[in-house]
């Protein structure tokens, strides 16, 4: 008898052949801790830019370059994550990230400048590899948990987000400088890399299937409609989150709460994407109902939006739960992504477009907030514009919901 195969809706074939529970269970693990990984080199940051100021004696202008270089190097680098696979498979390829943001993250220990700006982009350039080859890696090792393990990878990423600015500031203090502070955390990234060791080998012995297949081409999505209401989805997403989180605590400052209150309705907003996360999942896994889950993040983001306009002070925490749970669509978007190729490659192509597009149109989000504000004088205008986002992330979110890949079926 021949191994099980899975086939697709177009005819092809792929070894779905049952894995060892040990490699099961090592692919879960480096799924966590990718996820732990990705936005802690980010927030860690993020906690101590006022003291790295102090420190280094940076202008206003680093000052105000550093926290755009996230998305601006995920759009760059993202570009070459389709590249990079084919050469080395998607389990070198994220071992390449990790070690490349590792070292990145160890360069901004040196008390200089110049480290710092070359840790950062270097980093981010590992995370952007990640971010990229994460959906078509579940989609390769949990073709038939697709939605759980997406859920799995990430919730770590809000836990990781949430632990890095949490414990930075101690780091730092403990360490004695900020800098090395920042540094410690390329010992996660390190540990992670470890993890991937095997799925190198595997690339080598030619055992991952990155590489085979005919090439799908990043152009051809684009011109494709799934390839531009994915990226759309994407994009849209992705400047909704960015503008809310680079600018919820200054909004609700100017209404006149104290800082230390912004910052828990920030931290209630980011706690609230774990469980809704899971919620939504649970729809599309257990009820099939992508679509629906689709539309409840909309409808949450738009209350949410709604109520930082309308809402009185002391109710305002009723915006920062709903904004979480809208927050949750990003899975969704992931699990169309994963779902959107009947190969690996294709799936990192869609990846690769939707990515590199959404993350270089999302660094508008904060830009053009903070310019709205400072042409108006108030948030109405530029949260007002957000309710258009959001209601065009509705209309794509309905869209994209038809492109999610039917299950596989296995076959003698």
């Amino acid at each position: 008898m021949s191994n099980p195969q899975a086939q697709t809706s177009n005819g092809s074939t792929t070894n779905t052949k049952p894995l060892p529970k040990g490699f099961m269970v090592l692919s879960l693990l480096a799924v966590v801790l990718v996820g732990l990984n990705l936005r802690a080199g980010i927030t860690s940051a993020s906690a101590l830019y006022h003291d790295l100021q102090q420190f280094l004696g940076y202008g206003p202008l680093v000052a105000s370059l550093l926290p755009s270089i996230p998305t601006l190097v995920f759009a760059a680098a993202g570009m070459s994550t389709a590249w990079v696979a084919r050469r080395l498979g998607l389990g070198g390829t994220i071992m390449l990230a990790l070690c490349v943001l590792g070292s990145g993250l160890a360069l901004r220990g040196l008390p200089t400048t110049w480290a710092l700006l070359a840790g950062t982009v270097a980093a981010m350039c590992g995370i952007a590899l990640c971010n990229v080859a994460m959906p078509s890696f579940i989609r390769e090792n949990f073709a038939e948990k697709t939605s759980m393990m997406t859920g799995v990878y990430t919730i770590t990423m809000s836990i990781g987000a949430t632990a890095a600015s949490s414990l930075s500031v101690p780091l730092a203090a403990a360490a004695g400088s900020p800098a090395l502070g920042l540094a410690a955390w390329s010992v996660l990234a390190f540990a992670g890399a470890l993890a991937f060791v095997p799925f190198l080998l595997m690339a080598r012995n030619g055992s991952e299937a990155a590489a085979s297949g005919p090439r799908s081409s990043i152009l051809g999505l684009l011109r494709s409609k799934r390839g531009l209401v994915i990226t759309g989805l994407f994009t849209v997403q992705g400047t909704l989150a960015y503008a809310i989180m680079s600018w919820l605590p200054t909004i609700l400052i100017f209404r006149g709460m104290s800082a230390a209150q912004a910052g828990i309705m920030l931290g209630l907003l980011q706690i609230m994407t774990i469980p809704a996360t899971m919620l939504v999942l649970w729809m599309v896994n257990k009820l099939n109902k992508l679509r629906s889950a689709m539309i409840a993040c909309s409808v949450a983001a738009g209350i949410g939006v709604t109520g930082l306009l309308l809402l009185p002070l002391d109710l305002v925490w009723i915006s920062a739960i709903a904004l979480g749970f809208g927050f949750a669509i990003f899975p969704l978007v992931l699990l169309v992504i994963s779902h959107s190729g009947e190969t690996a490659e294709e799936t990192t192509a869609m990846s690769t477009l939707a990515q590199s597009i959404g993350y270089l149109v999302a660094t508008s989000g904060p830009f053009g907030m903070g310019l709205l504000f400072a042409l108006t004088g108030a948030w109405t205008v530029p949260l007002v514009l957000l309710l258009g986002v959001v209601v065009l992330q509705l209309v794509l979110g309905i869209a994209a919901s038809a492109y999610r890949r039917p299950a596989l079926r296995r076959v003698q």
